[in-house]
């Protein structure tokens, strides 16, 4: 039982360690955002968050 939760314990301390590689090795280095309205490619296509979406069609009268 303490091997495996040992083992767990070390492969989620592997895998925050891989996810944090940007955080770690570049000067000033952090997470861009991940959110569809500070994407400018999807903005150049029209796609916007669902919140947004849902505004506009309760604007125009749309239900879905």
């Amino acid at each position: 039982m303490i091997k495996i939760f040992l083992l767990s314990m070390l492969i989620i301390a592997i895998a925050f360690a891989l996810l944090a590689v940007k955080l770690l090795f570049l000067k000033n280095g952090k997470f861009t955002s991940q959110h569809i309205h500070d994407n400018a490619a999807l903005r150049k296509q029209g796609i916007h968050c669902v919140i947004d979406q849902d505004k506009e069609a309760r604007r125009a009268g749309k239900a879905y």
